[in-house]
């Protein structure tokens, strides 16, 4: 089992804008007055950088245009709407936004099939969005895909009862609690887990300050001390200027990882955090305002890892 990849799907955005229909309970999200146009264009020039500075380190990233006709303008979060898995298996996801569910589209999976990726099982979750049942992913699955343990924070985004079942069908163990952040004097739900906690290889980064419940909290930091990762934490400030939403990912070329993150993330860190991070990846950041602004997610909701087998 592998926990980082270098296979990367992403989807350049063709309608990106602030989605309305998220922003109910995505707190990170920021109302601006561009117009739309703008945002978009904005949006797809931090894309194609980020694109590019994966590309020169070695990562293999699978591009896929968005459809404009379907007026998507989350479509660059795909890791909400699928997952791949090495024997073959991919999970498709229910989602909270109906204009969300768009995203889904086949040609995704035509465009993967021509460069050789293969795909065995398609685990369908959707049919649970007619009971408003949601599980967003790896959004709202955090996955140790080694010692197959699945962190997941409860939100309106991400369902225990589906999210054990997930765990059924893919062999993982559910690590399951709830984590909170202030929202004018309130304390409510984060929407998704990857804002709040990311699992490298030997390391992780979390804002245990969220999980308010104390036994849940020293639960979720127990499993990850018994897996001997390196915890390294953040604050709730740091937490809002996305240094939670991070990705290990290789280069295809050499053996050297990259943990990668927005330019707002590397800049929220102390440097005796960074020097954690770099005992075990090299730093990758990039400039994502646009995107972070307006659609309420950083670099990892940008990255759909692939663990397919290739032919």
């Amino acid at each position: 089992m592998r926990q980082i990849t270098d296979q990367i799907l992403m989807i350049r955005p063709a309608s990106f804008r602030m989605n309305e229909e998220t922003a109910v309970n995505n707190f990170f999200q920021k109302s601006t007055e561009e117009l739309h146009t703008n945002t978009n264009k904005k949006a797809q020039d931090e894309f194609d950088a980020f694109v590019e500075k994966l590309t020169e380190v070695g990562v293999e990233v699978h591009v896929v245009e968005d459809d404009s006709s379907l007026n998507t303008p989350d479509a660059l979060f795909p890791n909400n709407w699928v997952s791949f898995h090495e024997n073959g298996d991919v999970a498709l996801y229910p989602m909270f936004a109906e204009n969300r569910r768009r995203e889904r589209r086949e040609e995704v999976f035509l465009a993967l099939k021509k460069k050789g990726f293969e795909f065995n099982q398609i685990v369908d979750y959707t049919q649970a969005e007619e009971e408003n049942v949601f599980l967003e992913g790896t959004g709202s699955l955090i996955l140790d895909r080694i010692n197959r343990k699945a962190y997941c924070a409860l939100s309106p985004r991400a369902n225990e009862k589906l999210l054990i079942k997930f765990c059924k069908d893919f062999q993982f163990i559910p690590v399951i609690f709830t984590a909170n952040q202030n929202v004018n004097g309130k304390r409510l739900p984060i929407y998704h887990t990857n804002v709040m906690m990311c699992v490298g290889e030997d390391f992780t980064i979390i804002c245990s300050a969220t999980i308010d419940d104390k036994k849940e909290r020293d639960n979720v930091l127990a499993h990850l001390k018994d897996d001997k990762k390196e915890i390294i934490n953040i604050t709730e400030a740091q937490m809002q200027n996305f240094a939670g939403n991070m990705l290990q990912v290789k280069s295809a070329r050499s053996d050297e990882t990259y943990l990668v993150m927005s330019k707002s993330a590397k800049d929220a860190l102390t440097a005796s955090q960074i020097s954690q991070i770099e005992k075990y990846a090299k730093i990758l950041s990039v400039d994502l305002t646009c995107i972070e602004t307006n659609g309420g997610g950083s670099a990892r909701c940008m990255m759909a890892e692939i663990y397919n087998p290739k032919k």
